[in-house]
């Protein structure tokens, strides 16, 4: 009779290669090694870019400006969104804001952590290229509209159209 090397004898308890000292599988020692040679290689892939000044990749390419609008992004609750003119008047009333209430939620805290009012306007910015971004020039907030999806964009090309 022939024994399979891969299966243990009876009695003998196989041990894996991974399996910690003190016995606490919960996070095998393997897996925390890996994650941080992970972290190390990703501080030294950054470390050498910034030694070497790389230029920067995924940015988006300069382009004119072909309008910009100033709104006010009111919160409402958990879903509904105000969205207000310069003057104070009322371009949009969401009870469910959808993609508005995510950006205007975003705004909020970013206002809520530099101290300063909800209500001040922002910029919304389309390029000759496509883009629509909204800018927070009172905290250096900014995001790129187009990056969360067709939909979502159109959404503020529809609040734009209503200030024209």
């Amino acid at each position: 009779m022939t024994t399979n090397p891969n299966i243990p004898a009876a009695g003998i308890a196989r041990k894996p290669g991974l399996r910690r000292r003190d016995h606490n599988d919960m996070i095998p020692i393997g897996l925390i090694r890996a994650m941080f040679a992970l972290a190390g290689a990703s501080l030294l892939l950054v470390a050498f870019a910034v030694w070497t000044d790389r230029p920067l990749v995924a940015v988006p390419p300069p382009a004119p400006i072909l309008s910009e609008h100033r709104i006010i992004l009111v919160g409402g609750g958990a879903q509904a969104v105000t969205v207000l003119s310069t003057e104070r008047r009322i371009v949009a009333d969401m009870a469910h804001g959808g993609f508005v209430t995510v950006i205007q939620n975003g705004l909020q805290r970013e206002r809520f952590m530099h101290g300063l009012s909800p209500e001040l306007p922002i910029r919304i910015v389309a390029y000759a290229n496509g883009r629509l971004t909204a800018h927070d020039d009172h905290t250096g907030w900014s995001v790129e509209l187009g990056n969360f999806g067709a939909d979502n964009k159109a959404a503020f090309e529809r609040l734009i159209a209503q200030l024209d």
